[in-house]
């Protein structure tokens, strides 16, 4: 059913474009503006300055854009995306050392944010009714009505393109414009009340650089990703033993590697960088970064602070606006939780959109209400880890003895229930559940049969009667060997899946 002539999504990145997919069925027009030109080849660009980094898209997120658009993983694939089993697929150190290899029900596809942007582009380019405006800024709103009871969004102000200043008029605005987003300040001069901010910032800063993977892998680079997480020694040890480090793959032999820590200073420079990736607590590390080829520059980004904007708790959120992505609740992007969040929204969109036969104020409250309850679960896994720093900054944060407690136990809990769900399938499934987003971490820990799998395995630990080693030497390289049936058979190099629609039996 049709629920109006036009719907404009300001933005036209990941969370603009699942929005504009998800409200096409219910408008004549959906009409994305973006700022930047954007060529026909995947290619850096102001609006989107994270590209430069690597990204997860975690299975929930592979699946909400798969619904919006059908066809998208495959798509991805066939552009050079790589869809791998992480536990078997890539050397992990953490906690003791390297974790033993095996298999699990996680999957993942593996790409730049580049490719991804691409493909969702190109799905976006074969819906009729969606129409992509590019060089524009976005410069105000157009409001009817009283902002204490029955005002509205009806339009937005646009500058820039061949037609200059202009209203754009709409029957429904979806702010897609980032963490930068000025729509609750516009909301603001309009007569509205601030726009509640929750914020977190543990002072995370990363800093990557994309590499040509060698022609001739050595047989020690059995692996397709190689990630070493933060020490949890306590104790004195250099700050490049707290980084938590990638050579992530992407399409074309690609690598990015990237390092990051929370509070410390990253290296900006090439010499820098490469003198780091030799001090990384594991020296695969720099081993296997110095037999590549640097192709870009080191970029470096501080812009991860966690950071929520509480329209839901507005007395009277203005009726033909809703907010996705970024713009309504940005997090620390260690956690990989931006684009799948962004995409669960748009798909709850589209299923509110298809439930009601008018978009008024009961629309968009009920719209918020239901995001938060969707945005509550992941913003309390990504507050978890970063409450624990005491250079954080914003209002969530905890009493001084609940940061110490986060600190020195975080880290050991998060290796506990990771060596845990390697011998423990009903606590793999939960935990890969939670990683993907879809279980809360709060369902996770107060499961009966979760608690007690991770006490059972704490006691086979104490004893030292596990199945699997808890971890090779750091020191070394990550031994190829799989794990099955409690015992280590040679493994061969790393194998890429087929496409997910076709993959019979694996997660995804």
């Amino acid at each position: 059913m049709r629920l109006g002539k036009r719907a404009v999504v300001l933005g036209g990145s990941i969370a603009g474009m699942t929005a504009a997919g998800a409200a096409a069925p219910y408008f004549d027009e959906v009409l994305v503006l973006e700022r930047d030109i954007i060529g026909e080849e995947a290619e850096h660009r102001r609006g989107v300055p994270q590209s430069k980094h690597p990204h997860f898209l975690l299975n929930s997120g592979r699946r909400a854009l798969n619904q919006i658009y059908p066809g998208f993983e495959d798509g991805l694939i066939d552009a050079g995306g790589l869809h791998l089993m992480p536990s078997q697929a890539a050397a992990h150190c953490e906690g003791a050392g390297w974790v033993p290899r095996g298999e699990t029900t996680m999957t993942m596809v593996f790409s730049s944010r580049l490719l991804i942007e691409r493909t969702l582009r190109d799905k976006m380019a074969q819906v009729a009714n969606i129409v992509v405006e590019e060089g524009v800024s976005v410069a105000g709103l157009e409001t009817v009505g009283d902002p204490a009871g029955d005002g509205r969004v009806t339009g937005v102000w646009v500058t820039g393109g061949e037609a200059g200043r202009r209203l754009v008029e709409a029957d429904l605005v979806v702010d897609a414009l980032g963490r930068g987003s000025a729509v609750s300040k516009w909301l603001e001069k309009a007569g509205w009340p601030e726009v509640p901010v929750q914020s977190l910032d543990a002072g995370v800063t990363y800093t990557s650089r994309w590499y040509q993977k060698p022609a001739d892998l050595p047989d020690e680079w059995w692996w397709e990703q190689m990630s070493v997480m933060p020490t949890a020694d306590t104790g004195p040890h250099p700050p490049e033993h707290d980084f938590l480090c990638q050579i992530f793959p992407i399409e074309r032999d690609r690598v990015l590697v990237t390092m990051g820590s929370w509070g410390h200073p990253m290296p900006r420079e090439e010499d820098e960088f490469v003198e780091a990736t030799r001090k990384v607590r594991a020296p695969a590390f720099g081993a296997a970064v110095a037999q590549c080829e640097p192709i870009s520059k080191v970029f470096v980004t501080k812009s991860t602070g966690n950071r929520r904007r509480r329209y839901d708790r507005l007395d009277h959120p203005p009726a033909g606006l809703v907010v996705i992505g970024d713009a309504i609740c940005g997090f620390n992007p260690f956690y990989a939780q931006g684009m799948s969040s962004a995409g669960k929204s748009a798909v709850l969109l589209g299923e509110r959109l298809g439930a009601t036969d008018r978009i008024d104020a009961d629309f968009t409250t009920g719209y918020f209400a239901a995001q938060r309850q969707l945005l509550d679960d992941i913003w309390t896994l990504a507050l978890a880890r970063d409450q624990g720093y005491e250079n954080a900054e914003g209002t969530e944060i905890p009493p001084r003895w609940r940061q110490r407690l986060a600190y020195r136990a975080s880290w050991p809990i998060f290796n506990h229930i990771s060596a845990t769900t390697r011998e423990d399938k009903k606590v793999e499934q939960h935990f890969t559940a939670v990683f993907n987003l879809d279980e809360s971490v709060t369902d996770m820990v107060k499961s009966p049969r979760v608690l007690a799998g991770l006490a059972w395995f704490g006691v086979k630990r104490l004893f030292g009667r596990t199945r699997k080693p808890l971890g090779y030497d750091s020191q070394q390289n990550p031994p190829s060997d799989i794990w099955r049936d409690g015992k280590p058979v040679p493994g061969g190099r790393a194998q890429r899946l087929g496409k997910p629609s076709q993959t019979a039996g694996v997660a995804g």
